[in-house]
């Protein structure tokens, strides 16, 4: 196991790090599933905020994606095509990173079939990812695929700062080139980047549930 592999799920679970808001996330990417942009007023009612709340919650990832219209587009998960697919059900939607491919159906409770592209080779991977983590990964195309992981000091633009430096590569050869140009980066199997994936989205439902019940005891005492 990677140094990386220990530390990123404990700190990608931190909002003060991240911007990221499990209570707004979680019920974002069960709205963007979908297909369709989502408006402030569909995720503050989702997410049981108030239309400002969930603006304020937004404004903490400046790399949220909007349409022209003010809708929401993307947030880890989005309507705009990248480098990695993410096909769900008909609906063929779009990730900011290799990882999030791994972390979104454990959250979105549905299974996803994923095609990226090597940055290095330009060759494909495809993978299949399942719900049930005791399953998770049931095709890896190459078998030597792996995903590159970096620690940033700072991950206030998470996109910028993190995602964009997280891909597939189809072996560890492919990604050597890349490793090279990026110190402290480091590649791992598809199948250990699922296990941080199932920890990432235990945490960040686990982080929900809690403040769910929190706001919930707050409303029973006022």
């Amino acid at each position: 196991m990677s140094d990386l592999s220990t530390q990123l799920p404990d700190r990608l679970n931190r909002p003060e790090e991240t911007g990221l808001d499990p209570g707004l996330l979680v019920p974002l990417l069960r709205l963007l599933v979908d297909g369709d942009p989502v408006t402030i007023e569909q995720l503050a009612t989702a997410a049981g905020r108030t239309p400002e709340q969930a603006c304020n919650g937004l404004a903490a990832v400046p790399d949220t994606e909007y349409d022209d219209q003010g809708r929401i587009v993307g947030q880890g998960l989005t309507l705009r095509p990248t480098p990695h697919r993410f096909a769900v059900a008909d609906q063929e939607l779009y990730t900011w990173c290799a990882l999030d491919t791994l972390v979104f159906p454990g959250l979105l409770d549905r299974a996803a079939r994923v095609e990226s592209v090597s940055p290095a080779s330009g060759e494909r991977i495809v993978v299949a990812v399942n719900v049930d983590p005791a399953t998770g990964v049931t095709r890896v195309e190459p078998a030597s695929a792996v995903v590159s992981l970096v620690n940033p000091e700072q991950i206030t633009s998470i996109r910028s700062l993190f995602c964009d430096q997280v891909h597939y590569f189809t072996s560890a050869d492919d990604a050597a080139g890349w490793l090279a140009e990026h110190p402290g980066a480091q590649a791992v199997p598809v199948i250990e980047a699922h296990r941080i994936g199932i920890e990432l989205a235990s945490h960040l439902l686990d982080r929900l549930r809690a403040d769910a019940q929190t706001a919930d005891r707050c409303h029973r005492c006022c």
